[in-house]
């Protein structure tokens, strides 16, 4: 009941979820597929359970950047292609001071139709490494 209870607080922000079949774990993932959504994106989330994340929805295969501004937690952000294909996952992406200049965040980009936030460590644990393929076919388009 704990684990339910828990998981209803970290997804509470009302976007839908889906399901994506990684090859060591089933992950359950908002997704945000608005501008608006796509850059609130993890923004001030004190927790993030495994297997639980954010899926980035954007209208092309196209040059994507990601940063950290107000991201409380370190994230893996994995890269995927249009079809699947991951192109690039990016491990234990730190969490930057709240006083750091937008223009001095880094950021971390690259060529992408989906984007995958999870808990640092987690693309790891749960198999997710460039050339795996996951299956997005059900996620909706971006609007």
């Amino acid at each position: 009941m704990f684990k339910v209870a828990a998981l209803a607080t970290v997804l509470a922000s009302a976007l839908a979820t889906m399901v994506v079949h990684a090859p060591k774990a089933d992950l359950t993932v908002e997704i945000a597929r608005t501008e608006a959504q796509r850059e609130q994106g993890l923004m001030n989330r004190r927790v993030l359970l495994a297997h639980t994340g954010m899926l980035f929805v954007f209208e092309r295969d196209e040059n994507v950047d990601f940063w950290m501004k107000d991201t409380l937690v370190p994230l893996d952000m994995i890269f995927i292609a249009a079809d699947g294909t991951v192109r690039r996952v990016f491990s234990n992406v730190p969490v930057v001071a709240p006083t750091l200049p937008d223009e001095q965040i880094p950021r971390e980009g690259a060529r992408a139709k989906f984007v995958i936030e999870l808990a640092a460590g987690e693309a790891s644990t749960d198999g997710i490494v460039a050339g795996v393929k996951l299956d997005l076919s059900g996620a909706p388009p971006p609007q």
